[in-house]
């Protein structure tokens, strides 16, 4: 009976460590850029075990893999599993690697087990998830789920190198004929550690995710008027900082509102001008991430963001600029999916929970076009995008077999 099966979770930890050895860091983590060599040597990694698995190997126009095990109905589209194998510059093990790779154990454990399904499967890696190298983030997925143009995603070019998505495709030999939007599943699960400290902080061994969080950026500027510290007297003054610190609390505020499922955050990318001890700051330049995983939620948080701003330039008599640069949609997971997760974890008598994810994944744009779900790892103290980045051998291994579990519930036994 296939309920009863297992994956090698030992197997699964050397494929990962194996992985990780490919742009391995001086503290533990990995550095493979997409489209960079490392990210060469692990698709090339990657393609000599699929091959061993034997799967057969499709190479779209954006690089994507899809590595195909035959299913008894050839007809049915492919029950799909997998993430990414890029990393963040200096960044850690597990993130994306491990769904790519949770995928190939759900078909070497078939393998070892004769087992053939009616629908056929497929071990994807996507292209381009983390946008370190290559903005945006996600992007052969976004390209696959429609949300970008394949021409505008295949030239943007390298914050380093300056050569081009297509560019580099060709260079690596990992520019495929196939046309991105050629390929369709009957369903999708991805795997990933959480990136967050729920799980690891409750001892729950499987987060089974419902739905992921919309979010929008801004880039948003504060100018005033730039003048002695000393000559000029407090009340007057155009003082661009102190815009900025009210809209700081605003965004902290806002987030608190809709707690506890909403995010609000100024990030790091912060400029103040004229750069002088002395100067009054004339000028703030900074971004705003807003998240929630339902629409109008959200869209209450964009208007309460830019009532603030306004609020903090008549106050201070500043000039504001304010612009969205970025929204992507909040996005509901199959229900179905989300149920063959939990009965599979109910079957295996692991712990597990209903969780919305904070972060963006390929799962996301691939929701767009195929039932799709995602599964959650613990990651310690819910560090991620970090070479201190850890997962516990067990928890990985649990939750391989639920995607096992689920893909098979889905896929369906051969009679």
């Amino acid at each position: 009976m296939t309920e009863h099966i297992r994956v090698n979770g030992a197997r699964l930890w050397d494929s990962i460590m194996a992985m990780a050895r490919i742009g391995a860091t001086a503290n533990g983590g990995s550095h493979r850029l997409t489209l960079s060599d490392e990210d060469r040597a692990a698709r090339d990694l990657f393609a000599e075990w699929c091959a061993a698995a034997g799967l057969s190997m499709t190479i779209d126009a954006m690089g994507d893999m899809f590595a195909r095990r035959p299913g008894a109905d050839a007809a049915r589209a492919p029950v799909g599993m997998g993430s990414h194998l890029d990393t963040q510059p200096f960044g850690g093990k597990f993130d994306g690697v491990f769904g790519v790779l949770a995928g190939l154990e759900v078909v070497r454990t078939l393998n070892d087990h004769g087992i053939e399904t009616a629908a056929p499967l497929e071990v994807v890696n996507w292209t381009n998830e983390e946008g370190a190298r290559f903005a945006p983030a996600m992007l052969a997925s976004g390209v696959y789920g429609g949300a970008f143009d394949l021409q505008w995603a295949q030239s943007l070019r390298a914050v380093d190198s300056g050569a081009t998505v297509l560019e580099e495709l060709k260079r690596i030999g990992y520019h495929g004929a196939a046309a991105v939007e050629a390929q369709e599943f009957s369903a999708f699960f991805e795997c990933h550690i959480e990136q967050g400290p729920i799980l690891d902080s409750a001892g729950i061994s499987v987060g089974v995710v419902n739905a992921a969080q919309g979010f929008r950026w801004y880039d948003v500027a504060l100018t005033g008027f730039a003048q002695h510290t000393g000559s000029t007297p407090m009340a007057g003054r155009r003082n661009a900082l102190l815009g900025m610190a009210q809209v700081v609390q605003a965004v902290e505020d806002i987030a608190l509102e809709h707690a506890p499922l909403a995010r609000g955050t100024v990030g790091s990318q912060i400029e103040v001008g004229p750069g002088s001890r002395n100067v009054i700051p004339g000028v703030t330049r900074f971004t705003v991430d807003l998240r929630h995983p339902s629409a109008p939620v959200l869209a209450a948080m964009d208007a309460a963001l830019r009532e603030a701003c306004q609020e903090a330039a008549a106050t201070n008599s500043l000039a504001l600029s304010l612009e969205q640069i970025s929204y992507t949609a909040p996005v509901a997971f199959d229900a179905d999916c989300v149920a063959a997760i939990k009965r599979a974890c109910q079957r295996l008598g692991v712990s597990h929970q209903t969780i919305t994810s904070g972060a963006g994944h390929d799962a996301c744009y691939v929701a767009r076009r195929a039932p799709t779900a995602m599964l959650f790892a613990p990651c310690k103290d819910g560090i991620s995008h970090h070479e201190s980045e850890s997962a516990e051998p067990e928890d990985l291994e649990a939750v391989c077999n639920a995607l096992l579990g689920a893909v098979l519930e889905v896929a369906g036994r051969a009679e």
